[in-house]
């Protein structure tokens, strides 16, 4: 059995890693580590686990993590993660951090998005990026991983092929997304209370959200070049979900048929990505509650454009689901061991 630690277990990200990992016929859920819950049994604060599992949550004790898991989940804002995790994994702890902290291949990067220096450049330089899809072989190898994020996974997903195979420009593409309230977190604030976000949209952090550096890294990898991306984030009212329509100029006479032979290419062989056929496009109730991305897209033959749409679930997907998937990679077992479920729909 794999000895599991979650770090930041009651925030939304660490609660849906317990629901999922639950599930998991490999794990043992060791510790479960939550500063504001000390001492509480996790059912009497999601009472969606009564009768499934009784678990008291913890204060964090490094030594104790180190000595008792083979992997730890770090659910922790940016700049704190890398307080903690340079000792479990100096320890040999394998650890998948959820944070921004370790997702980059630049700490200026990093840097310059984050407004602080980087804290541990060092232990950055060996960190892998999470995205299965892109970097399994390295993630196989990893001892820390990157855990990509909501908008990132949906838009890097939905865009990276067509840029691998030349079919569209790196200059001036869009990407315009929408995504549900707990992208925002469990920390209650006045933008996000049901009053300010029911019967509303807004797009906040405009041409500065910081998901933009990490979209521009992994689309630059795919292109060979430097991509930079117009990235205009929306809140909506709905609790999970993130929806991205992303355009870009075609690169020649391109058909429907010529793109998709690009996404089979890439993504034929994948668990957790579902192409739409001409005609259908992704819509969130597809996926929420599921590890799926589901990809389509328009050819606009009078602009010479494509249209992409692509749909994850931001809890999922876009956090503890894409963190349980690295997890299934580093320890040899199946990648869609707990997560092949389909999405709720309803």
């Amino acid at each position: 059995m794999i000895r599991v630690g979650i770090i930041g277990a009651t925030g939304y990200a660490g609660i849906e890693l317990v629901r999922l990992l639950t599930q998991h016929p490999q794990v043992e859920l060791a510790h479960l580590v939550s500063h504001s819950y000390v001492g509480q049994d996790v059912a009497g604060i999601y009472k969606n686990f009564k009768g499934i599992l009784a678990k008291d949550l913890e204060d964090m004790d490094l030594d104790v993590l180190a000595g008792e898991c083979d992997v730890v989940f770090t659910s922790l804002p940016h700049a704190t993660s890398s307080e903690v995790i340079p000792k479990l994994v100096a320890a040999g702890v394998k650890v998948i951090d959820l944070s921004a902290d370790y997702r980059y291949n630049s700490a200026a990067v990093y840097e310059a998005w984050y407004g602080v220096p980087h804290p541990d450049p060092a232990l950055l330089a060996q960190s892998v990026y999470g995205l299965p899809e892109l970097h399994r072989d390295e993630i196989k190898g990893a001892q820390l991983v990157g855990n990509p994020g909501c908008y990132t996974t949906c838009s890097i997903l939905g865009l990276y092929p067509l840029l691998q195979a030349g079919l569209v420009s790196p200059e001036n593409i869009i990407v315009d997304a929408k995504s549900g309230v707990t992208g925002a977190g469990r920390n209650p604030s006045a933008n996000t209370h049901f009053c300010e976000v029911d019967e509303s949209m807004k797009a906040y952090n405009v041409a500065r959200h910081r998901h933009t550096s990490e979209i521009e890294q992994e689309l630059s990898l795919a292109a060979g070049q430097e991509v930079l991306i117009s990235f205009t984030p929306h809140l909506i009212p709905m609790k999970r979900g993130i929806l991205s329509t992303m355009y870009a100029n075609l690169t020649g006479a391109y058909s429907h048929a010529d793109l998709m032979a690009a996404y089979e290419k890439a993504y034929g062989d994948e668990s957790f990505i579902v192409l739409h056929e001409e005609g259908s496009l992704p819509e969130v109730k597809f996926v929420n509650g599921s590890n799926y991305c589901h990809i389509g897209f328009v050819v606009d033959q009078r602009l010479k454009r494509v249209v992409v749409v692509s749909a994850i679930d931001n809890l999922v997907k876009g956090a503890a689901g894409q963190a349980v998937q690295n997890m299934n990679l580093l320890f040899g077992l199946p990648e869609n061991t707990a997560l092949s479920a389909p999405g709720w729909y309803l």
